[in-house]
């Protein structure tokens, strides 16, 4: 199991890495957060894919095609822990040691979006309050560390309980249809 965890968890965050930061270049080459946001979802589900390889390769080449729901669940846990560490390890590099004004910038693309979505004063009073929160708990580490593992690791526990539903299989259901045939 450590084997399956390990190749897949490595191979999803190094695809997330990468998508991490081909996108946060190009957040700063033309200020697109929107559409980097929709594309980073998509490449996070197709590395979060590697879940359902790691699950299924394990019941069939090391487990005799066999499966419960909790093992998988657990394998899939460990492929996203381990691809959501790296994740935010790199997150963590990137944004102390090259774009510290990140959330400076990705707050006034916000509050452009808010003033002119916006109906009343009020509502962009309440957005502007909200978004100098955020700002403020990136000022601790431990809050980036936190706020960066709640965008990845919900998706990778998603994809972890779909594929453990569609993959499990108990003993003796394949085997006594062969042995009839």
């Amino acid at each position: 199991m450590k084997k399956v965890v390990i190749v897949c968890g490595l191979i999803a965050g190094f695809i997330l890495c990468a998508m991490m930061v081909t996108s946060t270049a190009l957040c700063y080459s033309n200020d697109n957060f929107e559409g980097n946001m929709f594309l980073g979802y998509a490449v996070m589900l197709l590395a979060f894919s590697l879940i359902f390889v790691g699950v299924k390769n394990y019941r069939d080449k090391y487990n005799n095609r066999v499966i419960s729901f909790g093992k998988a669940f657990q394998i899939g846990l460990y492929i996203t822990l381990v691809a959501s560490t790296m994740y935010v390890a790199v997150w963590l590099i990137e944004y102390y040691l090259f774009i510290p004004d990140f959330m400076d910038r990705y707050s006034a693309h916000l509050l452009k979006n808010v003033t002119s979505k916006a109906s009343s004063q009020v509502e962009i009073n309440k957005q502007v309050s909200e978004i100098a929160k955020y700002k403020e708990l990136y000022k601790n580490p431990l809050f980036v560390v936190l706020l960066t593992f709640a965008e990845i690791l919900p998706i990778g526990l998603i994809v972890s309980l779909i594929c453990a539903l569609l993959l499990k299989r108990k003993s003796g259901k394949r085997e006594m249809i062969s042995s009839t045939i």
